[in-house]
Parts: C-alpha cells; sequence; structure tokens
C-alpha cells in the first residue's frame, strides 16, 4: 500500500522516490528526494513499525516509533534514515514520512514494504576451486550467504561467471562463461594449466521467502597459470627453510638424549667395589714397601 501527495497545492513539498534496503543481513536505509520546492523551513520525520507478514497492522499511532539516525541534505532537512537490528523473518514494515513546516504536519506519506523483498543478499561465503590437470576439470564449491531468516540451501540459485584471463601478449584470448545454477558446486570442465582464469559469484530466490533481486558478488577468486606460479615459487622458498629447521631440530634432540643418558657417578663402597684380586695387589705392595724399608735401615745402621 502507498500513498503520498504531490503537487502545487501542496507547494511542491511532498517526497518522491522513497526506497527502502536491507544490507549485511540486518542493516536497513531508507531514502527519499525532498520536495524539488520545499524551502528552507520544511523538514520531515520517517515513524515506522512492524506486523507479520499474515497479519493486519494495527492502526494506533502509538504503534510507530520515530527514526533515531537521519541523514541530511546540505540545508539540514532529513533525507534519510538509518536501522540496525532489523528482524527479516515473516515481517512487513509500515513506513510514515511526515511533512512539516513551521511545527505543522502539513501532509503524509506512508508506504508498506514486505522486508525479505528489499534485502540486498550478501555474497555466498567460502568460494573455493580444485582443479586436477589429468581431467582438464576444476570443482568450485561454496556456501549460501548469510542471512537471519533461511536455513534451507536450497532456497537460492546462483550466477557463476568464470572469466578466461587474457594472455598479456594477446589480448584477444580473454573470454567468459556465465551458468545459472542450483546447488553449492559446479564443475568447470574446460580447465587449462597453462592459463589464468577467475571466478565470482553472486545468488538470488530458489522460490522462498528471498529477495528476487541479484545479491552482491562475492570476491573473485583467480585459479589457474598465476596460482599454480605462486604455489610452485611459495614451495622453493619453503623447502630450504623447512630443510634448516629439520636439521636443527635433530641436533637439538640428540644432544638432549645424550645428557640424559650419561652415566651418573655413584660412591664407591670399600667393602663392595674391590675385588679379591685387589686385595691381593695391596698386600704384595705393602709387603716390598716394608722390605725395602729394613733394607734401607740396615744400610743406614
Amino acid at each position: 500500500m502507498e500513498t503520498g501527495f504531490q503537487g502545487g497545492g501542496m507547494n511542491g513539498t511532498a517526497i518522491e522516490n522513497f526506497v527502502c534496503v536491507i544490507f549485511n543481513v540486518s542493516f536497513m536505509n531508507c531514502t527519499w528526494d525532498v520536495g524539488r520546492t520545499a524551502s528552507g523551513d520544511t523538514q520531515y520525520f520517517l515513524y515506522w513499525k512492524t506486523s507479520g507478514l499474515f497479519y493486519p497492522a494495527t492502526s494506533g499511532k502509538e504503534d510507530f516509533t520515530e527514526c533515531q539516525n537521519y541523514t541530511k541534505d546540505n540545508c539540514g532537512r532529513h533525507t534519510g534514515c538509518r536501522f540496525q537490528n532489523v528482524t527479516i523473518e515473516n515481517t512487513k514494515a509500515h513506513f510514515q514520512v511526515n511533512v512539516s513546516r513551521s511545527g505543522q504536519t502539513i501532509q503524509s506519506y506512508k508506504k508498506m514494504i514486505i522486508l525479505y523483498e528489499i534485502e540486498k543478499l550478501t555474497p555466498p561465503l567460502n568460494v573455493t576451486v580444485n582443479c586436477t590437470e589429468a581431467s582438464h576439470g576444476c570443482e568450485i564449491r561454496w556456501q549460501p550467504p548469510r542471512t537471519s531468516h533461511v536455513k534451507r540451501y536450497d532456497c537460492f540459485k546462483y550466477q557463476i561467471v568464470i572469466e578466461n584471463k587474457a594472455d598479456p601478449e594477446n589480448i584477444n584470448t580473454t573470454s567468459k562463461t556465465e551458468r545459472n545454477v542450483s546447488g553449492n558446486s559446479y564443475i568447470f570442465g574446460s580447465f587449462s594449466a597453462g592459463k589464468r582464469y577467475s571466478v565470482k559469484i553472486r545468488a538470488t530466490d530458489n522460490n522462498c521467502l528471498v529477495s528476487r533481486s541479484w545479491g552482491e558478488w562475492s570476491t573473485p577468486v583467480e585459479f589457474g597459470k598465476e596460482q599454480l606460479r605462486s604455489t610452485s615459487s611459495y614451495t622453493l622458498f619453503l623447502t630450504p627453510v623447512v630443510v634448516a629447521s629439520l636439521v636443527l631440530i635433530l641436533c637439538a634432540v640428540r644432544i638432549y638424549l645424550k645428557k640424559t643418558s650419561a652415566t651418573v657417578p655413584q660412591p664407591r663402597d670399600p667393602f663392595h667395589d674391590i675385588s679379591p684380586i685387589d686385595f691381593q695387589t695391596d698386600y704384595k705392595n705393602q709387603l716390598i714397601k716394608h722390605e725395602t724399608e729394613e733394607i734401607i735401615i740396615e744400610e743406614v745402621a
């Protein structure tokens, strides 16, 4: 439902182009154009309320809430409103813009919007590409866009654009492949490792309560020639670093094992550590020493 008042009877003060968009799951912006001939003292105030999608709204004015975060033009007139924490599921919103001059409301603009229809879907998540040169194919996989009210994967369909990047020596080699698919994967069967590609994906409704407008594009993911080159150089750089790290670890482990396995000296037990052979040797040495002392005494005498 939409009603508006425009024309000379109101001196061109009525708003135009009232539009609301929900983005990043729960943020909403509403904007409008002020009257073409509205004076500087004309002001616009936005009020809104929500109701169940399948239930009529109540008519009480107390249900409406005024915007808390206006945007303004150079003259200070309100030209929009920013909302946060907007709930989309099974909800419709009722908007009313009051046009005021010198503190008096001179006209109103009303509009009802089903919120899921104005959502700008976020990009599909976690886009990955897995290519095998032997099969000349790549499997492209992704996750559905983030939403606050849709949990089923089959509520979305996707548009995939795969671009064959131009050879710097031949700018005419650029080509593009576009496909509309359901599900969360796609097989790209024309892959050549000697070429460079990029892929991007966006989502829309697949017969659910989802916006029928195409959502945001995912960030392009490059694969093929450029990716293989970067991977090879990265591997070559990592190889000596990994080898050096392994050598250092092995040396540290070897030193540790030597320290922990070294024999710890024990205190000697005079009654157990000396064998009978040691007693005989000590006896002979003492006897020889005694005889030598006697010979020296006799010679002195």
